[in-house]
């Protein structure tokens, strides 16, 4: 592209937003677009993925990744990038420079691809990458409209810290399971029927319900039966 804008991307921080209504991550992005060049606004668009081959595991993450990854041995081939989060941002007047926040939405369903990946994680970082395209308006005299170019992106590690402090901030030491209507209104009928008072009361007694119990004790003999010596082979 000719005379284009060489605009550039990085990343230099992300936090826990504690005063949004979900749970929501906010990444701080640097523009640049080179010495005095004047943009009028930019309309951005960014892509995150998760890229799971940049970074190592242990042996329990490794347990955690194994419904996303399969076994470590075939990480080979199966280890590919994860769709995170796909947002906008409308980045107002600068010149030269700018940074800007950019809110990502997130949830704790762990039908998730991405966020199995990030519980998952026990420390380190989990590597990502933002895919940046939209529109700019440049132009020291009058506006020039003209693409983002497509190859630009921008690598970043986030901290795992900071996607366990945003859980915590809306789901303080629980869990969220997302569940259909129907299968809701059975454990609603259940939770009523057996008088439960709280849905872990619930999921306590459906799991103790599942678990397969003690052996049954071998039979008494009875009186006057003949009992085989323990260097027989007994009938099948």
């Amino acid at each position: 592209m000719t005379g284009a804008t060489d605009l550039a991307f990085s990343c230099t921080g992300v936090r826990a937003d504690p005063y949004a209504a979900g749970p929501t991550l906010v990444f701080r992005l640097r523009i640049t677009a080179g010495a005095g060049v004047r943009v009028h606004a930019l309309a951005l668009r960014c892509q995150l993925r998760i890229e799971p081959a940049r970074r190592s595991y242990s042996a329990a993450e490794a347990d955690g990744l194994a419904d996303l990854f399969g076994e470590r041995s075939r990480w080979g081939s199966t280890l590919l990038p994860v769709q995170f989060a796909q947002v906008a941002v409308m980045v107002p007047s600068f010149t030269g420079e700018t940074e800007t926040d950019l809110v990502v939405p997130c949830t704790y369903d762990m039908d998730i691809a991405a966020t199995r990946y990030f519980n998952a994680l026990e420390e380190g970082e989990a590597p990502l990458l933002m895919l940046f395209s939209g529109t700019a308006f440049t132009g020291d005299g009058g506006f020039r409209v003209e693409p983002v170019p497509w190859d630009r992106e921008a690598s970043y590690r986030m901290p795992a810290a900071v996607w366990r402090e945003m859980v915590e901030q809306h789901f303080p030491g629980c869990g969220w399971l997302r569940l259909p209507r129907d299968l809701m209104t059975e454990l609603l009928a259940f939770r009523s029927r057996h008088a439960l008072a709280s849905w872990e009361a619930t999921v306590r007694a459906l799991l103790d319900g599942a678990a397969p119990g003690p052996p049954p004790p071998p039979p008494a003999p009875r009186l006057g039966a003949v009992l085989p010596r323990v260097t027989e082979r007994t009938a099948p």
